[in-house]
């Protein structure tokens, strides 16, 4: 088939080839059998038939994985409370068994109590 050089295509000609371009398995093949460039078919495709950007987001996420979002970070905020919390009191622990030797020994503590 002779290439249709600087001519404009008519419009049912361009439907047909993005039609056949849904099914082609190889645009190249079909470029050559319709006498055109291969370039010239994505260039008819992008400009009569866009892409549709809402079908290639993602959808948002439900209230129930948001949900489950906010549960998994709150565990962890308190699993890092915890942690931080026997922390402190296993110093505190450490700080009274020092003061307690220390009051059984009659020397003065490095802290005063509280109270004092």
């Amino acid at each position: 088939m002779a290439k249709h050089r600087g001519k404009a295509y008519p419009e049912s000609f361009r439907r047909m080839a993005l039609d056949r371009m849904k099914s082609a398995q190889s645009i190249t093949a079909l470029a050559i059998e319709l006498g055109v460039g291969r370039r010239l078919l994505y260039s008819w495709r992008d400009r009569m038939e866009p892409p549709d950007i809402g079908e290639k987001l993602p959808p948002p996420p439900s209230r129930e994985a948001l949900l489950e979002r906010e549960n998994a970070r709150l565990k962890r905020v308190l699993a890092e409370k915890t942690l931080e919390l026997d922390f402190f009191r296993g110093a505190l622990r450490q700080i009274e068994a020092r003061r307690q030797l220390i009051k059984e020994s009659g020397a003065r503590a490095s802290t005063p109590t509280s109270g004092e």
